[in-house]
């Protein structure tokens, strides 16, 4: 029994896990261990993490590159793109952390429980090897700043030149490997341990970006002393510092000796540029022109910001665009530079904005915390770029900003020169700034990993779910392993195209979110957040993904295919979880609004497509009290049928009283709707319980559906057994069927034999004949046009029959018949069976079954509706043989005795006087009939055929006697489809 007490509903949503519900066993688990307590708050538990993991390498050793390369007017430009995206983003994250709580998984979550699980899952993928990626770039980067700027001679292993690619990226992956395994100690120790060693490397980080500002300032008064060796002008050639053996002021000129008495030193830059070159900075007569020394940093006293406003782009090798250089002793590009690459490269530096989100599991709480600590953060840092680049373009010389390496200032990392008041301050707070970034994102990406494995999206990330001294050790360990991939890599630049999609396809999703359920406009979206607008999250959308197609557009198609495999596999494995999200929201509202737009009227003719409503039979095992499905390949012909494109509801009616029989109605739902996944049929499951099943089937024909989307087609079995009914119930309710839907304007497919029918996998070769007696709106020929495409059905040939009398021209009627189907675009081969014509009259006419004579000998041996005096019935072979006794007899003789009849002589003599002359010429006339049909498609893989319509008069003795006509006519054949028509074209020949 439920408790509706108030506390104990308290409980429960205290408690709530945000749909995150745990199975048994880990229920089971938690109940004798309290779950540890969150309680970090907005500056430790959000801002400062974000703020840490933002300011990560990229400031340091990229920021005043690109401003060297892109010029000061287009770098605001790429720092306000990629702020503003992340600022919409935090926007849109603010307003779905708002409304509800947030429990581990951070951004993941909200993701998953606004677009579904589908979308959930695909993006919580990508955002966590972002993550992950993100970490190997830090760690790549600071080595990167260990090998290059803090210890260039000492810590070298691969030879002498770490500027050969090659051995500075092997110098990369063995530093990168040892500093990776000593971050995942620290955080293998604990968020704990990690929360309370992030403030060090974030302390050294700040005094890092304070230090710049205190070296710009005092550039106004009192700039360093960093000479730069410049040659030529227009443009001017920067030497690299090892050429002028790392003294600048000694050997930057253009003299040839540098001892003027015995000429026997020559000096290096003479030596490089007219012996050992061919540059054209040598003039003919063996002169180097316009050699000069300059400040590196002019400082803000000499203003540079005019020299550095406008780009300079330029390909690999060129100092200027389409200037080729000398890399052996000037600076030259080392790869191609557009304003696309660059934003590709500066956009990491603005990610790392979820890194409080990610640990909203540890957040006392996050609906308040996420959104104030994130936008700060962003705010924060969007300030220190922006500063950074007007101080950095207006202090700083524009050919040392395009100076990558620092290879014209003796490696010295170029904004380390501006620290006050050493530059060991930038080198030391760049490499912690940097490691710190790398623990926090590895500190988040497991826990992230862990909250998708929960979910259980994914069954192979499902060992990942589990924890250890409240750690996700297991996603961890995965998440270490990744990581190395990623450094043994070891490019930064390459590193950061990649992950700059991942980052920018997850908060595209988040932006998604937000204006998704801003316009959906549901119940439950009441955001505490108030600055948000779905404009707002829309054009956060549309920025997402133009950086991503700006940055790298392969590296966005890569990173899309990857989040479309994963949606679809989640699709594939059934992602039956049900989170109230905007996906199911919008699909509702589409539904909605679609039905309002389809007419209730009749669709056009093209239009038309099968609507199938199809009766399910069941057995009942009363000792287990649970059901089964008889006929299970009827939904393997409803498959067969989805070239029609309708809807299929599959349903079942449950003979009983509805408080009786309530509780057996989900698990025979279930068992239809899986049913149908498992035919791969897309269609719904409807059950039904009525005290009579008559009822229930006419009350699914005739309420089934909404609106103006409602079944047209109804598919019910032949019913076998019916002649075991001895008082005809189930052939009167069969026939009742057949009216209901004639009378609500439902066409009418009847398999016969349906067990003998093929399933997904037996691919038919042959022919699908369509014995084709009464026009009936093309239903046969539709019904066989989508049959065969369908894979089971494709390589058979379509053979149409048509019946007419002798005296018509059969010559003309098939020409007009092939032009006909021509002209349907439906390729058949015509055929015309002559028959005479009592023989057609009888079928053609649609009489067979007035059998005035039948009903009132039945009526009078008290078949219908009072208790059965006959003690058996006719079996149907002995009808068939009788029948073709009578073909070669033509009278009915004395083998009329064969009948297996237990009643009085008396009533036996009655029998044979009242059989007239008519009712045995029309049921002579079925057999015929069916023996053209079996002499001509006895071997074809299928028989459409018409389904006769039903007596006009209701009654047991009629419905038995259609029974008998309609089994005669189609006894013999293996698979058959008996079809009705409405009385409507559902085909037609115009465009």
């Amino acid at each position: 029994d439920r408790d509706d007490r108030p506390q104990t509903v308290l409980d429960q949503l205290y408690n709530y896990k945000g749909g995150i519900v745990p199975n048994p066993a880990e229920a089971e688990k938690s109940t004798g261990n309290s779950q540890k307590s969150a309680n970090l708050g907005t500056i430790f538990g959000v801002y400062l993490p974000c703020v840490q993991n933002i300011f990560g390498v990229i400031v340091f050793i990229r920021l005043f590159w690109l401003i060297g390369i892109a010029g000061a007017l287009q770098t605001l430009l790429i720092v306000v793109i990629c702020s503003s995206c992340t600022l919409l983003t935090a926007i849109s994250m603010a307003a779905i952390a708002t409304n509800g709580l947030v429990p581990a998984g951070g951004a993941y979550f909200m993701i998953s429980r606004s677009l579904g699980p589908e979308f959930g899952g695909a993006v919580g993928i990508l955002f966590y090897l972002g993550n992950t990626f993100a970490a190997s770039m830090y760690i790549v980067g600071a080595v990167e700043i260990v090998v290059k700027y803090m210890c260039p001679e000492k810590c070298r292993l691969f030879g002498d030149d770490v500027e050969i690619p090659m051995v500075a990226f092997n110098h990369y992956r063995i530093y990168g490997t040892i500093l990776l395994l000593l971050i995942g100690t620290c955080v293998l120790i604990g968020i704990r341990f990690v929360t309370k060693i992030a403030p060090i490397s974030l302390f050294a980080v700040v005094i890092s970006i304070f230090s710049i500002y205190a070296g710009v300032i005092k550039t106004s008064f009192n700039p360093p002393d960093l000479p730069i060796c410049l040659v030529g002008s227009n443009p001017s050639h920067l030497i690299k510092s090892n050429v002028l053996n790392n003294d600048i002021r000694r050997y930057c000129h253009s003299d040839e000796w540098c001892d003027e008495v015995n000429k026997t030193i020559p000096c290096p830059l003479y030596e490089y540029i007219c012996t050992k070159s061919t540059s054209t900075l040598c003039s003919p007569d063996k002169q180097i022109q316009n050699v000069r020394i300059e400040q590196g940093v002019p400082g803000l006293k000499n203003w540079q910001f005019s020299e550095n406003l406008f780009s300079h782009y330029r390909s690999e090798g060129e100092i200027e665009r389409d200037i080729k250089g000398d890399a052996t002793f000037e600076v030259v590009a080392q790869e191609l530079t557009t304003f696309l690459v660059l934003v590709g490269i500066y956009f990491p530096s603005v990610t790392g904005i979820m890194a409080g989100s990610n640990r909203s599991g540890d957040l006392r709480d996050p609906s308040r915390s996420i959104p104030r600590g994130t936008i700060a953060a962003i705010l924060t840092t969007s300030f220190v770029y922006l500063s950074n680049v007007i101080f950095l373009a207006s202090c700083v010389h524009g050919a040392l900003l395009r100076d990558k390496f620092g290879d014209s200032i003796n490696k010295q990392l170029v904004v380390s020169v501006l620290a006050w008041p050493t530059k060991w301050v930038i080198t030391i707070g760049a490499f912690c700034s940097t490691v710190g970034a790398a623990l926090q994102t590895l500190t988040g990406a497991p826990r992230l990993l862990q909250a998708v494995a929960k979910d259980d999206l994914i069954p192979i990330l499902r060992p990942l779910a589990k924890s250890y001294r409240g750690e996700p050790m297991p996603a961890l360990f995965l998440t270490l392993f990744i990581c190395e991939c990623g450094i043994l890599i070891a490019d930064v630049d390459k590193l950061t195209a990649l992950l700059s999609m991942f980052f920018l396809l997850c908060y595209g999703f988040v932006n998604l979110a937000c204006a998704l359920q801003t316009i959906l406009k549901a119940p439950s979206w009441r955001p505490r957040f108030r600055f948000y607008h779905w404009i707002l999250s829309s054009i956060g959308v549309l920025l997402c993904i133009s950086i991503m197609f700006i940055a790298s557009w392969y590296f966005a198609l890569i990173a899309m295919l990857i989040a479309i495999i994963m949606y679809k596999f989640i699709e594939y494995k059934g992602a039956e979880k049900e989170w109230g999200d905007g996906i199911r929201g919008l699909s509702m509202s589409a539904a909605r609004y679609a039905l309002y737009r389809v007419d209730e009227t009749q669709p056009h003719t093209k239009n038309w497509r099968p609507q199938l409503l199809a009766f399910i039979s069941l057995g009942r095992d009363d000792e287990k009290e649970t059901y089964s499905i008889h006929h299970s390949k009827l939904f393997n012909f409803l498959y067969q049928l989805k070239a029609g494109k309708g809807f299929v509801v599959a349903a079942s009616v449950l003979e009983g009283d509805y408080l009786d029989n309530h509780q057996h109605i989900e698990p025979i739902r279930a068992l239809l709707k899986s049913s149908l996944v498992q035919a791969k049929v897309q269609g719904f499951a409807e059950v039904l319980a009525v005290k009579d099943v008559e009822d229930g089937i006419s009350t699914l024909i005739q309420t089934e559906g909404l609106g103006g989307l409602r079944p047209n087609t109804i598919v019910l079995c032949w019913p076998s057994q019916w002649r075991k009914d001895f008082d005809g119930y189930a052939a009167e309710a069969f026939i009742r069927t057949i009216a209901v839907a004639e009378a609500r304007q439902c066409t009418m497919i009847v398999p016969k034999n349906i067990d003998n029918f093929p399933d997904a996998k037996e691919i038919q070769d042959g022919t699908i004949d369509i014995w084709w007696i009464i026009h009936d709106g093309g239903l046969l020929f539709l019904i066989a046009f989508l049959l065969k495409r369908n894979k089971v059905w494709s390589r058979c040939r379509i053979r149409l029959y048509t019946v007419t009398q002798s005296e018509d021209n059969s010559v003309a009627m098939k020409k007009d018949l092939e032009q006909y189907m021509y002209q349907l675009r439906i390729e058949a081969e015509v055929n015309v069976v002559e028959m005479a014509d009592q023989e057609i009259s009888a079928y053609a006419y649609e009489r067979t079954l007035k059998l005035e004579e039948r009903i009132k000998l039945l009526k009078h041996l008290k078949l219908g509706g009072k208790e059965l005096q006959v003690q058996s019935h006719i079996p149907m072979e002995t009808m068939v043989n009788n029948q073709h006794q009578s073909q070669r007899k033509s009278t009915i003789d004395e083998t009329s005795d064969q009948y297996h009849y237990t009643f009085t002589p008396s009533q036996l003599e009655h029998l044979k006087n009242n059989v007239s002359e008519s009712s045995m010429r029309k049921m002579h006339s079925a057999v015929r009939l069916n023996e053209q049909i079996k002499e001509r498609s006895r071997d074809a893989k299928l028989v459409l055929i018409n389904l006769p319509s039903p007596p006009s008069k209701q009654s047991s003795l009629a419905a038995y006697s259609y029974m008998e006509y309609v089994d005669v006519l189609t006894e013999g054949l293996q698979r058959l489809l008996l079809m009705h028509g409405s009385g409507r074209e559902v085909i037609t020949i115009f465009s």
